[in-house]
């Protein structure tokens, strides 16, 4: 398909997709514009000087027109042909600036939770370090020191490296760091022991019977609980729930932290579903607000539950790796457990299925005897 010359009609009509994506101008080689999934268009010239490939922003879209940008792009391309370079803005190249760009650019391919903690490890843990600066001035060593000076809080560092590495890759496409310069490339994340807790037989047995002294007083918080437990699934998953995703004895998610699934449901799960009441269209329905049950009237009956069980190191999510190590005791296949809890990656089960001890030595045992054939 022969490339379009680029108009401003043409470039109104661009609508944003999934991922981001180019259109190339035929009057002009090298020069195109960029729809981003949030919408944003650049303006942008593509070209190769001494085999280095170069990428660089010419403008936005709707500070300039297609024939503007375009004579602009012209004169980008001489000055790089004559081995110039033409810097970005001060105010562009900032940190800081390029940051939030990114950001709002991700808006649609983020979940909105997802956003909201991110935003959290950008304002805490990467702006403190990186604000102020220009963003082709941050090198690895830059990078490795502010890693090194979040060792004391394991988990926050490793979950904003890879915030920071998509700024970084982000500020390669818009022309702002020369092409496969991240610096985070190569750093190695802490090693952390596993936060992995699974309720032994007897800690079940003590959290069933508290929770079956309750449930005459606190019915709704003692089967949110119980449907945790007997379905793997994640929290929110169960106090978003609404009664149309309920049919055929299964559970259709609309949404969940790997998209729409599919939870089949045990009789037992079927039952609590089935005993309560039908008064909204929320599972959970919150008493006043018209949404459903937030995570704190949730958390505040797990505090009691679990000290009252003397299980006061077992959270929440634990109920959820209790659900997959059973199933793997009674022989269940990692990758139908996969199907159980919803992964997309068959390695992110692994995790939740450490096999006791005593598991490994009678499969080593039962192993033993077919091979040596007794």
């Amino acid at each position: 398909m022969p490339r379009p010359i680029l108009t401003e009609a043409r470039i109104g009509a661009l609508a944003p997709r999934k991922n981001a994506y180019e259109l190339r101008d035929a009057k002009l080689r090298g020069f195109g514009v960029r729809v981003t999934p949030s919408g944003v268009k650049r303006f942008f010239v593509h070209c190769q000087h001494k085999g280095v490939r170069i990428w660089k922003i010419v403008g936005a879209a709707d500070a300039m027109d297609v024939g503007e940008a375009r004579s602009l792009a012209s004169t980008m391309l001489a000055a790089i042909r004559r081995g110039e370079t033409a810097p970005a803005r001060p105010e562009e190249a900032l940190f800081e600036t390029v940051a939030e760009t990114v950001f709002r650019e991700h808006e649609r391919i983020w979940k909105p939770r997802t956003l909201h903690v991110n935003r959290g490890y950008l304002r805490n843990q990467i702006l403190p370090r990186f604000a102020g600066r220009s963003i082709a001035d941050i090198d690895g060593r830059d990078v490795r020191n502010w890693f090194a000076s979040l060792a004391a809080t394991p988990v926050a560092a490793d979950r904003s490296m890879p915030i920071l590495s998509v700024i970084m890759r982000e500020a390669e496409w818009m022309g702002l760091r020369p092409e496969g310069s991240n610096p985070c490339r190569g750093i190695r994340r802490y090693r952390r022991k596993g936060h992995e807790r699974f309720l032994s037989d007897d800690e079940i047995r003590r959290l069933s019977a508290v929770l079956a002294e309750r449930e005459q007083r606190q019915p709704s918080q003692v089967a949110s609980v119980r449907l945790l437990l007997l379905t793997g699934c994640r929290k929110n998953e169960i106090l978003t729930l609404r009664w149309p995703d309920y049919r055929e004895g299964r559970l259709f998610l609309r949404d969940s932290k790997t998209g729409p699934r599919t939870v089949w449901l045990s009789r037992p799960a079927r039952t609590i579903l089935d005993a309560l009441p039908r008064s909204s269209g929320w599972v959970f329905p919150a008493p006043r607000a018209g949404g459903p049950r937030d995570a704190d009237w949730l958390d505040r009956f797990w505090q009691d539950v679990r000290a009252e069980a003397g299980i006061e190191d077992v959270r929440i999510h634990d109920l959820r790796h209790t659900h997959a190590s059973v199933a793997l005791r009674l022989g269940a296949t990692v990758l139908a457990i996969g199907r159980l809890l919803g992964h997309a990656d068959p390695r992110t089960t692994l995790k939740y299925t450490h096999p006791a001890d005593a598991t490994i030595a009678d499969a080593a045992e039962i192993v033993g005897r077919v091979l040596d054939g007794s």
